[in-house]
């Protein structure tokens, strides 16, 4: 018996081995691919006179300088992370000045190079509780994507509770939670001086809800509460100046060298359209249960 053994197990190989070298090759893994013009670089420009559009033409990054040291906002793709430190440099910044990096929401396309730029300026990473977890895991287990769209992992250094503040060089910069795009999401005010008046600015994060399932989520029981607590929070930011990290989406232009900001949006706007937006795709959504 111990002597066929072995003569069935070859001719098992010999068997199974034509049917493996039969089949076709496995396909080759694909990465996360994003649009151009969110890796499009465009030269720095200011939007107040200490604040800095340090991004690609798809996505904002800024830079905020003040008298103690620089803060950083966002980030666009893990790839642009040279990128941002080549423009800190362009803008007269030192690299080691940057003493805070800020984000909005802990998806690839705005917390991509985070880890890498901590790395390279040893600022300090804020964030808040449910950011902080997908920030450190590099985007792994996200409700809405679950593995489909990652980053490399940051360990955020500081976490907030809504409405604090932070505070660098006599600027305050207050977190405002909207939890509307992702569970974490982040807008933040702070108060900056254009023609030595004070400007209000408000980097008011993503409110969109591309393919949420918004009926009975099982992994974000309360997501129409959430979004309607976004949209409230976002229409009544402090706001003479409204950013956000998709920038087209109000009203910006970051590759025209003539005027970057052609269509100027409030706070209140961008909200009531965020929210006109996703009640129609919760009525599309009511239809198709």
């Amino acid at each position: 018996m111990h002597l066929l053994r072995p003569l069935v197990l070859a001719c098992a190989a010999l068997t199974f081995g034509s049917a493996f070298a039969a089949a076709p090759v496995l396909p080759q893994a694909t990465g996360y691919q994003t649009r151009e013009a969110w890796r499009q670089p465009v030269t720095p420009f200011r939007v107040a006179d200490h604040t800095w559009y340090i991004g690609t033409e798809g996505l904002s990054a800024l830079l905020v300088v003040t008298p103690e040291g620089a803060v950083v906002i966002d980030g666009g793709v893990a790839q642009a992370a040279d990128m941002l430190l080549e423009n800190i440099v362009a803008t007269g910044t030192p690299i080691g000045s940057v003493k805070l990096i800020l984000h909005s929401h802990a998806h690839a396309d705005h917390a991509g190079p985070l880890a890498a730029l901590k790395r390279a300026t040893g600022a300090t990473l804020v964030s808040n509780a449910e950011s902080a977890v997908l920030l450190a895991r590099g985007g792994i287990d996200d409700i809405h994507y679950d593995d489909r769209i990652l980053f490399p992992p940051a360990q955020a250094d500081r976490l907030l509770q809504d409405r604090e503040s932070v505070e660098l060089g006599g600027t305050s910069f207050t977190v405002h939670f909207t939890p509307a795009h992702t569970p974490g999401s982040m807008s933040w005010t702070w108060t900056d001086t254009r023609d030595s008046k004070p400007l209000q600015i408000a980097y008011a994060d993503s409110l969109s809800a591309p393919g949420y399932r918004l009926f009975d989520n099982p992994r974000f029981p309360r997501i129409l509460e959430a979004y309607r607590q976004g949209f409230a929070t976002v229409a009544n930011l402090p706001c003479d100046l409204l950013i956000a990290p998709h920038p087209e989406g109000v009203g910006w232009a970051p590759a025209a060298t003539d005027d970057p900001q052609p269509r100027p949006m409030s706070c209140r706007e961008y909200a009531a359209q965020a929210q006109q937006a996703f009640e129609q795709e919760l009525a599309k959504q009511q239809v198709a249960r």
